[in-house]
Parts: structure tokens; sequence; C-alpha cells
């Protein structure tokens, strides 16, 4: 499968841009900030801006615990500091601390209700807590309140083929392609789907109207190959 990613990684919301450092260091560049940061912080403790920004150095490096950590510290000098609550979480979800960041994601989207992103990180924690029914509360949630977001109804879809519910996931894959119609991952997603239920025939309608439409054949390619015959029905 393509490398889809229903993450957070990607998905920063305004409200916590200022927080993180300039991109594209190398890793001893990161390394090099972290020890500067760390240096600036013993002469000025009390900053919340240096902290922010030294947990977004942990989180490129990928210290979960020390980015937890800083922003633990963060939220003890300004407990209403909402970039620190969001991060505390997508740090606590990569510790697999799933309690913990569901417990952030609920503070912050109780005080920004409209902010996708925690939301969407909030459902996930549910369905990695094994909570399916409010998971998909969580998940309906976000198709109800951004119907024109193709993430949110490839975030569902996902969390329904992982149930067995193939058919609503098949309808929201396709909702999710019918809103972003030249990304390959959700054509690939939903095509391996199905393939899985023996849906090959219009599996091949699906990719190869997302060639027609622009994607590359090479991409979706691996996919056509399983299809079968072309002979087969083109229903969707």
């Amino acid at each position: 499968m393509l490398n889809m990613r229903i993450g957070l990684a990607a998905l920063v919301a305004a409200c916590v841009w200022s927080a993180l450092p300039a991109e594209g260091q190398t890793p001893q560049q990161w390394r090099d900030s972290l020890s500067t940061l760390s240096r600036q912080i013993e002469q000025q403790p009390r900053s919340t801006d240096l902290r922010l920004k030294k947990a977004a150095v942990n989180i490129e490096l990928g210290q979960w615990d020390y980015a937890a950590d800083e922003y633990g510290r963060v939220l003890a000098i300004d407990p209403d500091n909402l970039a620190a609550r969001y991060y505390r979480a997508y740090a606590n979800s990569h510790r697999r601390q799933y309690a913990l960041a569901k417990s952030d994601y609920e503070t912050f989207v109780s005080r920004v209700p409209l902010h996708m992103e925690a939301r969407l990180g909030l459902a996930m924690v549910n369905e990695k807590m094994g909570r399916r029914t409010e998971a998909m509360d969580r998940y309906n949630e976000l198709v109800e309140m951004f119907p024109d977001s193709a993430l949110c109804y490839a975030a569902r879809a996902a969390f329904e083929a992982t149930i067995g519910q193939y058919d609503t996931a098949l309808y929201d894959w396709q909702q999710a392609i019918s809103r972003q119609p030249l990304n390959a991952d959700y054509v690939a997603t939903k095509a391996e789907l199905l393939i899985s239920l023996d849906r090959g025939g219009e599996a091949r309608s699906l990719l190869m109207e997302a060639v027609e439409r622009g994607i590359a054949y090479g991409l979706l390619k691996p996919w056509i190959d399983r299809c079968g015959p072309a002979t087969q029905t083109k229903k969707r």
C-alpha cells in the first residue's frame, strides 16, 4: 500500500505553529539547537517560549519522553497554554500513553471545539484504547463538523475497515476521493479493500478512472495488476 499517513505529524493548527523551530535541519543541527535551548532555559527557567521550542526539538529527534515532560513543565507554569496541551497529547500518543493523550485532547477540544486535528487525535487514541463505540462517535463528529474534509472521511473509512464495516468504509473512501480526486493514497486504499473483497473488476474501474483523472499509472500499477481481467464488471 502507498504510504498513506492519516496521522497528526503534518496536521498542525495555526495556533501552535509559533512553538516550532525552523524546519530543514540535520539531526546534528537539531542536537545543537537542543543544547543551545537547554542553556537558555537554565538562564530563564520560566520561559514557556523556550521550553516549547525545546520540546519541539525533542519531537524532531524522536525524544517523546523528554517532549512530554517539557510540555508538562510548560503547563505547570501556564496551565492554559494550548500549544503545550496539544503537543503533549501528541507526544503521549507516540509514547502509547493513550489515557494521558486522551485527557489532554479532551481538555484541548473543550477549549477549541473546532480544532479538527485535535478531534482527529482524540478519535485515534480512543481507537488505540479499544474504545470502539467512542471512537466511532468521534469519527462521526468529525465528518459532521468538517463535511468538506477528505481527511475526515478517510480516517473514518480506515477505522470502519478495521472493524469489518466494509460497505460503509468503501462509501467513505469514495467520499474522500471525491474531495481529493488526485490523492493516489485514497484511491489505492479503496482499491486494496475492493481486491480483498474479491471485487477486482470494481477495483480496476476505480483505478483506471483515477488514471484518466491524472494520477500516474505507475503509482497505481501494483493494484491494477492484481485486479484480474479487464472484462470483469465495472460497477463501483
